[in-house]
């Protein structure tokens, strides 16, 4: 019975489309079970009807016609009683619902499972019989393995918004199609589908005549594409910082003779003309990089594609094809590169779409740098019909609606326009203190990691960087930056907000942030080598990067460094040990600046637990919110079948973040925030309410945060937090905290986190 199971899923995995999925599956169950029907009822939301859509045994001219209500006859009771229903005689039933136009009177063996996705009934499977007899149990265990499998096929065909179009129902119906966040924001615009004109895959293999001839013509071809490389990069560098423009160096070095085209030079010198050999070596790369596990090294996969493609388009003469980007394009691509990106004039993208990439991609980077709403990975998104399509980019939950109805439209038009006009009447605030109406004062911070970032959150009135992500300088080079190199990244940080403090942590990769030169191998990364695990064993990185800070300090004396993904006091103080020798070594080079304050971030539970045990022993704690709600709930917010279990206002949140507070105040040592919940302004709040000291997030929130800080008093926050604390439901006190702030007038600041959610 496993063999037929795999052969049927599979058979159903490859079908052409969902109608075709639909009578596979039927066919093939009521064959595998040698009974006489087999039908698939899928859940209508918008008619709230359950609907035949396939049948093999019952009357051909029903399907598609023929429905029964959510509580309506068996099929409904199934998905009322969200558990099979086996009847040796369905007629003899209270809920027997006869319908004549399915031929369905002679069949009296009933059994019907639930076919359902993450706790929703998506539709009921059923399978009937002659004969009065109760299908056995391993009929019905068969059963209900298929319907699982099936789950999957509709809960795609459900999330891309293409179901009951292919079934024939309603085309004006919205789309939705689900991917993550690549950059924040809401944007309406018309798709224009970048597409490469070079196409490696149908490059086909030829013998060479001339190896000198065929390298040439190679060598040219590389020379076009270097300049055109070098183009681009001029006109990033009229809008990207020196971080983000170090990307199209990588592609440079790519394209050096001595990587990539030796190896297409060596597969000329076998025999293989240009184009050929361009292809092979590619595909060869691309493979391996897609076979990988890790989603930086993946990533690297559509830098390599996007190179061969150049280079074939220059190989074979083409010249470009004219694309009219109207004045709000969505872009829509597989893969949208850095360069491919750049060659769009800035002023009329508003927002980005790819179907395959991550948060990690080099174009998301980039995206986030230039402050462009962009959703990634939205797999089930039909590109070609999106061209010239109106569509809307939901970057803040990471998904794509097309085919929009005008209630939908005129809601992110609002949203648009509320995010807009609230971002204008706040600028007012820039200079004011974060300080409540009965004067209680907190400081906020940004979180920072492009060079971009800086005009960004100086506007905003920042007092300083909470969060330096290091790791970014690093991820964006093809090799670990010098120490020189460094020192002029962090001196430009240090710089810009003196006499702010800067908070830098150390290299953070491992988990989803990784390196391409330094590929680190784990089954679970997040639980695996990651944060100060990596750099204490390797001092040598971790030195070179604490001298450069220190360095870059000089003068300025606005530094503090902070280690990632502490678990023990061990780690801390071996951590300080190294960071006290790299200063004595700057020391001893002449140059005269003080020991930075170190401090730890709380992102583990077992770092909740060693609170007062590490605040005695640093100068600061800051806890990752973000890391520290997913090893607490034990969900990865990325991971679209229990990202919504992820909720900051999870009682374990909020009470292990009072614990951490609490522990670092009896040690009077000062705690921050630089997780997401610090730019919600209602968390933050709350946060600001258990006594933290400083809140750290992302400069498009900083106004709001303070607005809404503006507009409380200390007592009425303290006071809600007293009463959510003694709260047991997540769900409960994010709604609960959403109508109290809302009743004190802080609507207009919340309201967007409310449509959104």
């Amino acid at each position: 019975m496993l063999d037929t199971l795999r052969r049927i899923v599979q058979e159903v995995n490859n079908a052409a489309d969902i109608p075709s999925a639909l009578d596979l599956m039927a066919k093939r169950v009521r064959d595998a079970m040698g009974t006489e029907v087999c039908s698939i009822y899928l859940r209508d939301e918008a008619e709230q009807r359950y609907v035949l859509m396939a049948s093999e045994g019952l009357k051909r001219e029903a399907v598609g016609k023929v429905s029964l209500g959510l509580s309506e006859g068996l099929v409904g009771q199934v998905g009322l009683r969200e558990e099979p229903i086996n009847l040796e005689d369905a007629f003899t039933h209270p809920k027997f619902h006869y319908l004549a136009e399915t031929g369905e009177d002679v069949f009296h063996a009933f059994l019907g499972v639930p076919v359902m996705h993450q706790g929703k009934v998506l539709g009921i499977m059923v399978v009937q019989q002659r004969d009065v007899r109760r299908f056995d149990q391993s009929e019905e265990a068969f059963l209900v393995t298929i319907s699982a499998q099936l789950s999957a096929v509709i809960a795609h065909a459900h999330a891309s918004g293409v179901l009951f179009d292919q079934l024939g129902g309603s085309a004006d119906l919205p789309s939705f199609y689900e991917g993550l966040p690549g950059c924040p924001g809401a944007a309406i615009g018309y798709g224009v589908l970048l597409f490469p004109e070079a196409d490696l895959a149908s490059v086909p293999d030829r013998a060479v005549e001339d190896v000198s001839e065929e390298i040439s013509r190679l060598d040219d071809a590389l020379v076009r594409v270097r300049q055109e490389i070098r183009d681009l990069a001029e006109r990033a560098s009229r809008s990207l910082g020196t971080e983000e423009q170090a990307l199209f160096d990588v592609y440079l070095r790519m394209l050096d003779r001595h990587a990539l085209p030796a190896e297409v030079i060596a597969a000329i010198r076998e025999g293989q003309w240009a184009q050929g050999a361009l292809r092979t070596v590619v595909d060869a790369h691309v493979r391996n990089f897609e076979m990988m596990d890790d989603p930086y090294l993946r990533e690297r996969a559509a830098d390599v594609r996007d190179l061969g493609r150049r280079v074939l388009a220059q190989l074979q003469s083409q010249t470009r094809r004219h694309v009219i980007f109207p004045d709000e394009c969505i872009l829509l691509g597989e893969d949208i590169s850095a360069p491919m990106l750049m060659e769009v004039p800035r002023e009329r993208v508003r927002g980005i779409v790819t179907t395959r990439g991550s948060r990690n991609s080099h174009m998301a980077i980039v995206a986030r740098a230039m402050g462009i709403p962009t959703v990634v990975g939205a797999q089930n998104l039909p590109l070609k019909q999106m061209d010239d399509k109106e569509i809307i980019v939901d970057g803040f939950r990471g998904r794509v609606v097309a085919n929009a109805s005008p209630e939908l439209k005129q809601q992110f038009q609002e949203i648009i326009a509320e995010e807009e006009s609230l971002q204008a009447g706040l600028e007012k605030l820039r200079d004011e203190p974060a300080q409540t109406l009965d004067g209680t004062r907190i400081k906020l911070q940004v979180n920072t990691g492009l060079m971009t970032d800086i005009n960004r959150s100086l506007e905003r009135g920042a007092e300083g960087v909470g969060l330096y992500r290091t790791e970014i300088p690093f991820m964006v080079r093809d090799r670990f930056p010098s120490e020189e190199e460094q020192r002029v990244i962090y001196r430009e940080q240090l710089a810009a907000f003196a006499p702010h403090s800067v908070t830098m942590r150390t290299l953070d990769i491992g988990g989803d942030k990784s390196l391409s030169y330094f590929p680190i191998e784990d089954e679970n990364p997040f639980l695996g080598w990651r944060g100060i695990r990596v750099t204490l064993d390797h001092p040598e990185i971790f030195m070179v990067q604490v001298r450069a800070m220190i360095k870059a300090s000089e003068g300025l004396n606005n530094l503090r460094i902070m280690l990632p993904m502490i678990t023990s006091v061990i780690e801390a103080e071996e951590a300080q040990h190294l960071i006290h020798r790299a200063w004595l070594e700057v020391r001893d080079e002449g140059l005269d600046v003080p020991m930075p304050p170190v401090g730890v971030m709380i992102e583990v539970p077992a770092s909740v637990y060693q609170a007062r045990a590490l605040a005695q022993r640093v100068d600061f704690l800051s806890v990752g919110t973000n890391d520290l709600t997913q090893y607490l709930l034990a969900v990865d917010r990325n991971n679209r079948q229990v990202a919504s279990l992820y909720n900051s206002y999870h009682p374990a949140v909020l009470h292990a973040l009072m614990h951490v507070v609490e522990q670092a105040r009896e040690e009077h040592t000062p705690v921050s925030v630089c997780g997401e919940m610090a730019g919600e302004p209602s968390a933050a709040l709350l946060l600001m309410a258990m006594g933290v000291d400083v809140l750290s997030m992302n400069a498009s929130n900083l106004l709001k945060v303070k607005a809404a800080i503006r507009q409380v008093n200390i007592s009425f926050v303290r006071r809600l937090l007293n009463e959510v604390l003694a709260m047991d439901n997540g769900e409960v006190i994010a709604s609960y905290v959403g109508l109290q702030l809302d009743k004190a007038g802080l609507g207009d600041l919340l309201r967007n986190r409310k449509v959104l959610s």
